[in-house]
């Protein structure tokens, strides 16, 4: 892998997230929330795409997350520490998604369904991109050039 993937990793998953954090403020996206949690903040309260539960709260968190990609991605070092944050606040999300209360970040912010299993995933992809081995661009030329 190059610095190059690295950083276009946190600009491509900050294009995501900003996408998805504006989606949940689009009432055709939003299925009605299952009565399964108590949610306090219940503006924009719903079921994204019939699936995972947001309200206001969520969506700033997914445009903050975007925000802070699309920022960073034009330096190796920031987008590489962008995948390591992500991959640690994403993979506590998911454990919080199991835990009562924890669940709805305390009534503030839901973390519960197919949220556990998305949160997972994109933890799992920042890891890779956050923690595997990066080849400087020269390594990847002198590695192309012998092949």
């Amino acid at each position: 892998m190059s610095t190059s993937t690295v950083r276009y990793f946190a600009l491509v998953l900050g294009i995501i997230f900003i996408v998805v954090g504006i989606a949940g403020f689009v009432p055709g996206f939003l299925a009605e929330p299952v009565p399964e949690n108590d949610v306090v903040a219940e503006g924009a309260f719903g079921r994204l795409f019939g699936l995972f539960p947001v309200n206001w709260l969520h969506n700033l968190v997914h445009v903050a997350f975007g925000v802070w990609g699309i920022a960073v991605y034009r330096r190796f070092y920031a987008a590489r520490t962008y995948a390591k944050a992500v991959a640690v606040i994403y993979a506590v999300f998911a454990i919080m998604g199991f835990i009562p209360m924890l669940n709805t970040t305390f009534g503030l912010i839901p973390l519960y369904g197919h949220d556990i299993w998305l949160h997972l995933l994109i933890a799992a992809a920042a890891a890779y991109f956050g923690f595997a081995r990066v080849q400087s661009e020269g390594e990847v030329k002198r590695t192309e050039s012998a092949i």
